[in-house]
């Protein structure tokens, strides 16, 4: 692994093993085709966990746009043949987009695969509410306006209510994978306060799950990231008894839908 990685902080980590009895259970993630982060955090995952990744083009029709919907309508027929349990869009803009992108697109992957699907937006708000908090700040790499449209999503969609705001400005969706996790935790330490009951990390692409203990134990709240909110809607969807407290409270309890 390359000095400097924003991966660095794997070295050392041990994937969990699988048990001889375990059941592998098969899923699948579209995400954009830009994205470098989803398949890697997908991989601490117990290998009785099985994701299957399509890859989107984007739209074009501007920063951090949706994906095209031919891409989303052949990569989710693609995975059906895998006879994935369910699908999760892992980009988590797109559906910051239009009020009605989440239900659109969930219908879209679901025709095409045959099975149950989310958005990684989708199963954010949920686990936020599932922890019963209802306060967030929202910390990710977007520009201030993509961070505004995103507190707007939360409040109508989840009730969410956004007492902070830090972005990182990135325009290029691709440089997201190479920000290293200290950029959220200077941001958690900035605009910190008590009325905040959780900290929201939208992104896909940046690279946070085996950050996400250090965070919750320095700063006493819950943290919700994209892709640990899509492992958690996973393991609700297959009723798992599994537990995964090396990314946060959130896996580490798989509480039920609020």
């Amino acid at each position: 692994m390359p000095h400097g990685s924003p991966f660095s902080f794997l070295a050392g980590y041990t994937r969990p093993v699988m048990r001889e009895n375990d059941i592998t259970r098969h899923f699948g993630v579209l995400i954009p085709s830009t994205n470098t982060t989803v398949e890697i955090e997908c991989r601490l995952l117990p290998a009785s966990y099985q994701a299957h990744v399509g890859r989107l083009k984007s739209s074009g029709t501007g920063s951090f746009s949706p994906s095209r919907d031919e891409d989303i309508d052949y990569q989710s027929r693609l995975l059906g043949t895998a006879r994935v349990e369910m699908v999760i869009l892992a980009q988590t803009s797109a559906s910051l987009h239009a009020d009605d992108y989440d239900d659109v697109v969930t219908k879209r992957m679901s025709s095409g695969a045959g099975v149950p699907a989310i958005t990684s937006a989708q199963a954010v708000g949920r686990a936020v509410r599932a922890l019963g908090a209802r306060r967030i700040a929202i910390v990710s790499p977007y520009s201030e306006a993509v961070n505004e449209r995103a507190a707007r999503y939360f409040e109508k969609k989840h009730g969410l209510a956004t007492v902070a705001l830090e972005g990182f400005g990135a325009t290029d969706a691709y440089a997201i994978g190479k920000l290293g996790p200290q950029n959220a935790r200077d941001a958690f330490a900035r605009i910190d306060r008590p009325e905040i009951e959780a900290f929201v990390v939208p992104g896909g692409n940046f690279p946070t799950m085996p950050s996400v203990v250090a965070w919750e134990r320095e700063f006493k709240k819950p943290v919700v990231t994209t892709n640990q909110a899509s492992i958690w809607a996973m393991l609700r969807a297959f009723n798992s008894a599994d537990r995964l407290p090396a990314f946060g409270r959130l896996l580490a309890e798989v509480p039920p839908d609020a």
